[in-house]
């Protein structure tokens, strides 16, 4: 009793030194990919880098001590942290202090979305997102988190738009004009490094040495180059009237936004006063003040767009200082510093006694030292309420991700695995990460495959893991400020590379065709929603539920006849001649009361079809359950056979589906002489009274058989 509350206990059974020793190895193997890792999904997420280290800290440890699976590495994932980015966009800007509360929250929802899950044994859930869905989704996630790298391979900034095709535009026409070269080189040379450490041996930790050595250039070669002056410095009438255009935009944004609020509470006022005709009122004052904040937001993108788009030269001053040119208006006679200058421009004020000039590429700058305080997260309820459907998508796809890679492992070591056991034990990760500042993580295939490859015996291994980023945490986070954003964009790619898979089309498409249309539904779908990534998925699942319904409500009703193994096989899939006195015919499915009315259908039709019928046996080896819509269709069809003068008969009959024709007295209508346990003695039974009389010169059902 006390292993299923504290499954670890199970971990110290014959334990010994030699395991205790492979399980550190492992957890020191996966923390050299993780660290590097977490640190790029964060960003990938809209999250500090930083915040990717605390991801790293207490989930991979939680998930390990109170999941099922022994090699399971937890952590931040690639389409985990572009769905938290996705639910998050509209309510906060990505990286802003409101920002990242939310995605603690998130993380503490979905935490509890799996932890309930888990404890009400309701694993199977997951099943709603059915292979060709995720299939899709998982493909066109992939090219949206590869394509989200761009800008900073490139080193160009751009705002996001309605959607990520559209964003991706931006990002090629800025490209376009402008590409930061050493930023592009610095990417390359780490997709360089990582392909081919990755060819001459899959076991050197790729990712980090890539990581190490980029890094210690930037440094050495003063990469990352920005400086701070004033608006003063920069010699260009139309930029200095771009940052007032600008800053008063964010200013009338911010002034509009204070009065949303204040109407937002004048509006709950009114509605709990009862006052249909203030409600109307302020809805309409609402409506004015979002228009008119739309058009500010137009605005201020397009004098954002303006101000990146100038490309200045630096002149050194007599003073040491710098006085910035646009690149073609220098003076003559004046010698530049030889970099590309540029306006820092984000969503906040431009601070015109401080102006962020950027002469280098990006870095990941200052990473905080220490463990984060661990406490709980601040609890909105507005907020919670607009995240349920969010956290229950990252919930479902995380945990599929997690058990799936949990299974393959669990495949090869023997290990026995509680897709329950995992449900609260990633809810656990996720709910008291959310306390230690984690943004919602999941099981990851990439790191578990080390893990597992490393030697890795039990959980321990992640216990390692997470002993690792707390040491690099309390003393090594000086090393990471030169790590350029470039970097961390190619990790991701890199990393993704993996999850395209296309075959998963093709495949989906042989099983059944309508699998492989909503695999590629899903894939456009998702695609095109991007960054609205639910709304892909949502179509998928609905898509699989009307298939599934449809099949319900239209199973396969066959007619059975003599194949020449002498086997019983469907007359029209295999060519065969049918019996013109009895209709064998077999109904491939539950009867209930989706379905009931096209048995009827289907046995009026082959009475109407066949004027010298007269006995159909209906096989019901495929009716598994029958509910009182089907046990009342049941009963009216054998009055319509009866009184058409035709006999009928059932056979095959399971135990639940006899149990429902007793208790409602059918069996007794049908008569139990009627009902027979094998097709081979039905048609014994039934083919000479059926056949008394006919013209028929030999019985398709009987040629290849002899009767009893």
């Amino acid at each position: 009793m006390l292993s299923k509350i504290f499954p670890f206990i199970d971990w110290f059974k014959g334990y010994n030194m030699t395991a205790l020793r492979a399980d550190a190895i492992s957890g020191l193997t996966v923390a050299l990919v993780l660290i590097p890792q977490s640190m790029a999904y964060a960003q990938l997420a809209g999250m500090p880098a930083y915040y990717g280290l605390y991801a790293s800290f207490l989930p991979p440890l939680v998930a390990a001590l109170f999941g099922s699976s022994r090699q399971l590495a937890t952590g931040p994932v690639a389409v985990v942290s572009l769905m938290t980015a996705a639910s998050l966009e509209p309510l906060a800007t990505a990286g802003s202090e409101g920002y990242i509360a939310f995605a603690i929250l998130l993380a503490l929802m979905v935490g509890m979305f799996q932890f309930l899950l888990g404890v009400l044994k309701l694993g199977l859930v997951v099943n709603f997102l059915s292979h060709p869905v995720v299939n899709g989704f998982t493909n066109a996630a992939a090219i949206i988190i590869a394509s989200s790298q761009f800008s900073k391979m490139f080193g160009v900034y751009v705002d996001g738009a309605e959607h990520h095709y559209e964003t991706i535009m931006r990002v090629v026409e800025s490209a376009l004009h402008y590409t930061h070269w050493p930023t592009l080189g610095m990417g390359v040379l780490a997709f360089a490094i990582m392909v081919g450490l990755k060819r001459v041996n899959p076991k050197i930790p790729n990712v980090l040495v890539a990581v190490v050595i980029t890094t210690a250039l930037s440094w050495g070669l003063g990469f990352n180059h920005d400086t701070k002056v004033s608006v003063s410095a920069i010699d260009s009438p139309a930029v200095h009237e771009a940052i007032i255009g600008f800053n008063g935009t964010i200013d009338g944004i911010d002034q509009l936004a204070l009065q949303r609020t204040a109407l937002g509470k004048q509006m709950e006022e009114a509605k709990s006063s009862g006052d249909p005709v203030r409600v109307l009122d302020i809805e309409h004052d609402m409506n004015v003040l979002n228009v008119q904040m739309a058009r500010l937001k137009l605005q201020a993108h397009d004098l954002r767009k303006n101000l990146r788009s100038v490309l200045f030269a630096g002149v050194e001053q007599t003073d040491g200082g710098l006085r910035f040119y646009e690149q073609d208006a220098v003076p003559a006679g004046m010698a530049t510093d030889g970099r590309t200058w540029r306006v820092k421009v984000g969503n906040a004020k431009l601070d015109t006694a401080s102006l962020r000039m950027m002469g280098g590429g990006a870095v990941v700058g200052t990473v905080p030292s220490g463990i984060p305080a661990i406490t709980v997260p601040s609890l909105d309820l507005k907020i919670m309420l607009h995240l349920i459907p969010f956290a229950a998508i990252i919930s479902l796809l995380g945990f599929m991700e997690a058990i799936s890679i949990a299974k393959a492992m669990a495949a090869k070591t023997g290990q026995r695995l509680d897709p329950n056991q995992e449900l609260i034990g990633q809810g656990l990760a996720n709910m008291l990460g959310a306390c230690g500042k984690s943004y919602p993580a999941s099981g990851s295939f990439s790191r578990s495959a080390v893990n597992l490859q490393a030697g890795a015996l039990t959980g321990m291994s992640s216990v390692f893991t997470s002993l690792m980023v707390v040491i690099v945490l309390l003393f090594f986070t000086p090393l990471l400020y030169h790590l350029p954003q470039a970097v961390l964009a190619a990790v991701i790619m890199m990393a993704v590379i993996g999850l395209i898979n296309a075959s998963g089309f093709i495949h989906a498409w042989k099983a059944q065709w309508y699998d492989g249309a909503i695999s590629i539904l899903s894939f456009g779908c998702t695609l095109a929603f991007a960054p609205h990534l639910d709304k892909g998925i949502m179509v998928g699942v609905v898509l699989s539920l009307l298939v599934f319904l449809y099949k319900s409500m239209r199973p396969r009703v066959a007619n059975l006849s003599r194949n020449a193994d002498e086997s019983l096989r469907d007359a029209t899939a295999f060519g065969l001649k049918e019996c013109q006195h009895i209709a064998l015919v077999r109904f491939d499915g539950p009867l209930f009361f989706a379905n009931a009315s096209f048995l009827e259908d289907q046995i009026t039709e082959r009475m109407m079809g066949n004027d010298k019928l007269r006995h159909i046996i209906i096989v019901a080896n495929g009716i598994n359950d029958m509910d009182a819509s089907g046990e009342e269709a049941l009963s009216l069809i054998v009055d319509r056979v009866r009184s058409n003068g035709l006999d009928i008969s059932l056979c095959g009959v399971n135990e639940a589906v006899m149990a429902v024709l007793e208790r409602t007295h059918l069996l007794e209508k049908i008569g139990k002489d009627h009902v027979y346990t094998t097709m081979e003695t039905a048609i014994c039974a039934t083919h000479e009274s059926a056949h008394r009389d006919g013209q028929e010169e030999s019985c398709p059902l009987t040629t290849f058989c002899r009767l009893a």
